[in-house]
């Protein structure tokens, strides 16, 4: 099924043909620190390095008697050399082989994942200076709250892919480590020397200790971080999804010329993007849980880690790769419209002041209690007006709540007209983003 979420870069890190490229760059890398530390000879290190091939076909008809898939593989790639094949996967055990090999795809797949999550931060970088000054309410509860802007909750997207990516950078440190240290770790047929040798070959690190596998928390903390990645996503589709619903309509997918949104109904524009990248996530988080549950092995190991990374390492890395160059085309291409963002602040009639004539009230020596009863008593009458069907806004741009707090003498002969009035200023709100700005961009 993951198949179908592939793109290509990713999905030929974890084609059985990579991987068995993968095997062969560790054995060969074994094979030129044998050479190294003098116990191949040089003819033979070369004869290897050039002439070593396997045959898929071949190891598969191999593996189906043996039952057991590096056998196969050595044995394929052993039919491919002469006398010299003696010295192919020399002192190491399978898992030796296997969790370099996978540690090098881990690596390579993950600094893709890298890559898109800063390519999605530019993408959103670039919406959040966009709309900047583009206000909006602000909802908790789905209820309207105080005036925003799209810019703000832009920057809070942005500034939380800032933390997946450094978690993501260091992950890659740590699971970027190989071991060529034997059947039980205990380096008894393969000296430190000629770990390190490999392991800087490969461009990785030698683990500093390890059984007969490299330890799965490291395995864990990849996948728990890809999950938490997904969960974000997720979070933003789900904002875009609301903000599209017809009753909202502040932003949409882009719907291109020709797209269909229903089969029985033609008006329809649905966010099928998001709602994709939303199911995509779930998927992705579903892979956390059983890496967790492979840090536990029987002693030095066993295999029922085994088939589960054959599962959620490739799906896991192909659909996360997927779900954010998706993501990154919805933000790229999201449709935003300050206008009706302009006119669903304005809906409650002027409600979303209310804060702000709560807090001059202490100024004036009110109590907290007695000014939050003033406040609210408008405010109410202006909820049953709604109700009524009564305009937000009268005939001279005045708000239902600004002409009842006008008309309320207690609250006029507390603070006065004036404060009232100015206490609707759209600018009261926005005098800090330029600040936020700075804090979340550097700019």
């Amino acid at each position: 099924m993951v198949e179908r979420y592939a793109r290509e870069e990713m999905k030929k890190l974890w084609s059985v043909e990579a991987k068995y490229n993968a095997w062969l760059e560790v054995e060969k890398a074994l094979v030129r620190g044998w050479n190294k530390l003098g116990l191949i000879p040089d003819k033979d290190c070369e004869k290897i390095c050039k002439n070593a091939k396997f045959d898929i076909a071949r190891i598969d008809a191999i593996e189906a008697i043996t039952k057991h898939d590096l056998i196969a593989f050595t044995t394929s790639v052993a039919e491919s050399l002469g006398e010299e094949s003696r010295w192919f996967h020399y002192g190491i055990t399978s898992s030796d082989c296997i969790d370099t090999a996978v540690a090098l795809q881990m690596r390579d797949s993950l600094k893709i994942i890298i890559k898109d999550v800063e390519d999605l931060q530019e993408k959103i970088k670039a919406r959040a200076m966009e709309h900047k000054e583009t206000l909006m309410v602000g909802r908790s509860h789905g209820i309207h709250g105080e005036p925003i802007t799209f810019g703000l909750v832009c920057a809070i997207w942005y500034d939380e892919m800032r933390r997946h990516l450094e978690a993501l950078k260091s992950t890659l440190e740590v699971i970027s480590v190989g071991q060529l240290s034997g059947a039980m770790g205990n380096l008894a047929h393969t000296p430190m020397e000629l770990e390190e040798l490999v392991c800087k070959d490969l461009g990785l690190k030698p683990a500093p200790v390890s059984n007969q596998v490299i330890q799965r928390d490291r395995y864990a903390r990849l996948m728990s971080d890809l999950a938490l990645l997904a969960s974000s996503c997720e979070k933003i589709a789900v904002e875009i999804r609301h903000l599209q619903r017809t009753e909202v309509y502040e932003a949409e997918e882009y719907f291109s010329q020709g797209q269909k949104g229903s089969s029985a109904m033609p008006h329809k524009r649905n966010p099928v993007l998001s709602e994709n990248i939303t199911g995509l996530c779930r998927i992705i988080r579903s892979y956390a849980l059983p890496a967790m549950e492979n840090v536990a092995l029987w002693h030095q190991r066993d295999i029922s880690h085994s088939s589960v990374e054959r599962f959620i390492l490739p799906d896991g890395f192909i659909t996360t790769d997927f779900m954010l160059h998706r993501l990154i085309g919805l933000i790229e291409k999201l449709v935003v419209y300050p206008k009706n963002m302009m006119k669903n602040l304005n809906l409650t009639g002027g409600l979303v002041f209310s804060q702000r004539i709560l807090l001059e009230l202490p100024k004036k020596g009110v109590s907290r209690e007695d000014a939050y009863k003033i406040v609210q008593r408008n405010a109410m009458k202006v909820w049953e007006d709604l109700q009524e069907g009564k305009p937000a806004v009268n005939e001279k741009g005045e708000s239902l709540y600004l002409q009842y707090l006008l008309s309320d003498c207690e609250l006029v002969g507390l603070i006065g007209e004036e404060a009232i009035k100015e206490c609707f200023e759209f600018s009261y709100y926005t005098k800090n983003i330029d600040a936020i700005f700075k804090r979340v961009f550097g700019e």
